[in-house]
């Protein structure tokens, strides 16, 4: 069955958090269906459709932004009350809006995540996860990163408690009590948690999650492991549309969309899209998507139900903006009819279509006496008050693997008028498909400390924009995005301490390209034992002794690594209540981008280091030195090179240069074979490696415009790695970096054997 869904915009509220949206269950099949949202002013709207108008059932304020609305009931009854998250508290509703719990949880942090099961809570902050039963505490567990989401699986199905954490270290934790009983490692860190078909499948323990970069994944949770039935890598089996990255998944739900009896998978993304899936072969394989719509704003929240009219299904949707809108199946012609050419519409359509007009004529009125009001304010003799808007700005960047860039995203709540970005260390800006803004660049003083001024102006009703970056491994700084809205008067806030009208963005020291493999366990050695780690391949290995340990070091240690690396958060340290033991250990790997690999195994007393790429090394040891000197903390450092981890990074990066090569040499000679077609019919004569080029021409270019400069990051990386090699050694060898670019300029005619050679001769 094809799928076509309209939209339908419902209201608008303030900003929404994810998850904050949900319909309330009917009693009876395709009957209209109630819906509670919550935003970050603190207002509960609880709201059904009647004769296309909105009509409240209750709204109510919390004095705080609620973070998260979940439903809950007891077991085996019908979820029908409405909780919230606010701050660190906890309220309870009906769905006639009479308050029936408010619940103190005295969390340090403020709640993000909640889940409710039965007469059991479980709620999140950043950190700290807690378990309560019947408001009386009963499990706790400070994780060692980020926590994004929380979950249980169905009790009536399970027959006792299992909750599982999604963190930011690409781990799923389920946890038993206030202990872990076994992890889950995932392809990415995961921020949304569903139950499979709503109820966790036949016995209850399957598990679906979403992840930051965009993929779908199902995993089967037994008793003491788990089972990875299928992963998404961007959004589908074989009906997915593209195959560029998709957005980080927000939210998911299971609703019968196709109207086959069996329930679709409803995906909602960070970068606005909107999505249905099919289990077109069960739960074996990965499900197809059948239907995607670009909103253009982030979405939060999405959920399947019949709101808008009887009988008809549709996905309810809320942005971050605050639109609550219906993606529906009913046909939009159907109160039209058309005779002799004619198109007339239903006597309800002319009234709401006469109550429209009214309503933006009222609305124009009032904007233009506010303008009135203000004009004269501003030239009255009385000194007047200006009021400087606030907005808020949802930012975020996310390291893409693929091609080693980060892709920012910066979102507001009103529409943007253009965005400076400010950068005091050397960035380069990629296009972005999805980016319709007008770049301009104006002329920096690298001396000043100034790389990067870049203007994006967009386009009317614009508030999302999404920039591609690309940095350089070993050079750290500051990117700072000015955002100015269309917005009177203009403006500009500056805060620190809230995103305003300008946000910061760290650019990572050190390691920007590596990303931490699935792999991250917290190991109890005896002291003394060997902190070498194990690789099959040849490395260079550093090795750091700290001078002195007390109580809470290890932990700083940890954040310090953490700075020198990309994507990858450290541990919360609050006073005493984390302390690496002297005898614990810490065991992280991290990849590159081209695949390199960076061992790190640390303890309280030293630090261990170990990479096939000598640059990974260099480029860590200048940034922990310099942060050890600002600090003051004495390190002491050693470290032992392999010759042969040179020629594995070279074979490395070997098939990604000759493919960029060939792809540069093919693109330059697409002129020429178009000029030479143009003169000749027939173009059977040429070779089939030019008929190649002359036939995929579009795609050539397409695919040299997506990676710009990439093949001289490639020559850089070379460089690079051929300078470290001897820095370590004391010898300066940049007077023959010329030599080396003249090698890398012929490596199309020549073999990996004449780099290896100039690398290795003295």
């Amino acid at each position: 069955m094809e799928l076509n869904l309209t939209r339908v915009d419902y209201m608008q509220v303030g900003l929404t958090s994810p998850r904050c949206l949900r319909v309330l269950p009917s009693g009876t099949p395709k009957a209209q269906q109630k819906v509670v949202i919550g935003d970050h002013d603190g207002t509960i709207q609880l709201f059904t459709m009647k004769r296309g108008e909105v009509q409240f059932g209750f709204q109510t304020q919390t004095g705080k932004n609620i973070t998260r609305l979940e439903l809950g009931g007891a077991l085996g009854t019908v979820k029908d009350k409405i909780f919230v998250s606010s701050g660190n508290e906890v309220r309870g509703y009906t769905k006639k809006g009479k308050q029936f719990l408010g619940f103190d949880t005295n969390l340090t942090e403020e709640i993000k995540s909640m889940h409710i099961s039965g007469s059991d809570l479980l709620v999140c902050g950043d950190y700290v996860y807690n378990h309560y039963h019947d408001c009386q505490d009963s499990n706790y567990y400070l994780a060692a990163d980020k926590i994004n989401d929380v979950i249980s699986l169905p009790a009536e199905k399970m027959k006792n408690l299992v909750p599982v954490l999604a963190c930011e270290d690409r781990l799923l934790r389920v946890m038993r009590d206030s202990d872990v009983l076994y992890s889950v490692e995932l392809p990415s860190p995961s921020t949304c948690l569903q139950l499979f078909y709503n109820d966790g499948g036949e016995n209850g323990d399957q598990l679906l999650y979403g992840t930051s970069d965009g993929k779908i994944g199902l995993v089967q949770l037994g008793r003491g492991s788990a089972v990875h039935r299928w992963v998404s890598e961007n959004g589908g089996g074989s009906g997915s549309v593209g195959s560029s990255r998709r957005g980080g998944v927000t939210s998911m739900d299971h609703h019968d969309m196709t109207g086959d009896g069996i329930r679709d998978l409803i995906v909602g993304r960070d970068d606005g899209s909107l999505e249905v899936y099919s289990y077109e072969d069960g739960d074996e394989a990965e499900p197809t998507l059948r239907f995607s719509m670009a909103c253009n704003e982030s979405v939060t929240s999405v959920q399947g139900a019949v709101v808008g009219s009887a009988g008809y299904d549709e996905i309810v949707a809320s942005t971050y903006t605050g639109w609550v809108f219906g993606a529906t199946t009913e046909p939009m012609d159907r109160h039209m009819t058309s005779e002799s050419g004619v198109v007339q519409i239903s006597q309800d359509s002319k009234l709401k279509i006469e109550k429209l007009r009214g309503e933006i004529d009222d609305l124009q009125q009032r904007v233009l006496r506010e303008r009135d009001q203000y004009q004269a304010a501003t030239q009255s003799a009385f000194p007047g008050i200006s009021a400087v808007p606030f907005f808020s700005i949802n930012d975020k960047m996310t390291l893409n693997r693929s091609d080693a860039s980060y892709l920012l995203s910066l979102e507001v709540q009103t529409a943007i008028d253009n965005v400076l970005l400010q950068s005091d260390v050397p960035i380069d800006l990629l296009d972005v498909e999805k980016n319709s803004a007008v770049v301009s660049y104006s002329t920096c003083d690298p001396d000043s400390g100034n790389f990067l001024l870049a203007t994006y102006r967009c386009q009317a009703n614009t508030t999302r924009l999404e920039v591609r970056i690309r940095t350089i491994e070993g050079q750290y700084g500051t990117l700072q995005a000015y955002i100015t809205p269309r917005l009177q008067p203009k403006c500009c806030q500056i805060t620190e301490t809230v995103p305003a009208s300008i946000g910061e963005i760290s650019v990572c020291p050190g390691l920007t390209d590596h990303t931490l493999f699935p792999f991250f366990t917290w190991k109890g050695v005896a002291p003394g034992l060997s902190l070498t780690p194990s690789t099959n391949c040849p490395a260079v290995v550093m090795r750091i002794t700290f001078s002195c340990i007390f109580n809470g070091w290890s932990g700083r240690k940890h954040r310090e690594y953490n700075f020198s690396c990309g994507g990858v958060l450290a541990p919360i340290v609050r006073g005493s209540s984390y302390v690496l033991l002297e005898f614990a250990m810490v065991t992280m790997i991290m990849i590159h981008c081209t695949c390199q690999q960076l061992h790190c195994v640390y303890s309280a007393k030293e630090a261990i280091f170990k990479s096939d790429n000598i640059s990974t090394i260099s480029i860590l040891k200048d940034v922990l030195t310099k942060e050890a000197t600002r600090k003051k903390v004495q390190l002491d450092i050693s470290c032992e090179v392999s010759e042969e981890s040179v020629v594995h990074a070279l074979q490395l990066l070997h098939p990604r240069l000759g493919a960029q090569l060939m792809l540069a040499k093919q693109v330059s000679l697409i002129d020429a074979l178009r000029e030479l077609s143009s003169h000749e019919s027939d173009t059977s004569f040429l070779s089939p490696e030019y008929q190649y080029i002359l036939d995929n021409a579009d795609d050539l270019q397409a695919q040299y415009r997506k990676q710009p400069c990439h093949l001289e990051r490639l020559y850089g990386m070379i460089t690079d790695l051929y300078i470290d090699k001897y820095k370590f050694k004391g010898i300066n060898v940049k007077s023959r970096v010329p030599q080396l670019l003249e090698i890398l300029d012929n490596y199309g005619n020549l073999n990996i054997q004449h780099l290896t050679n100039f690398f290795q001769a003295q």
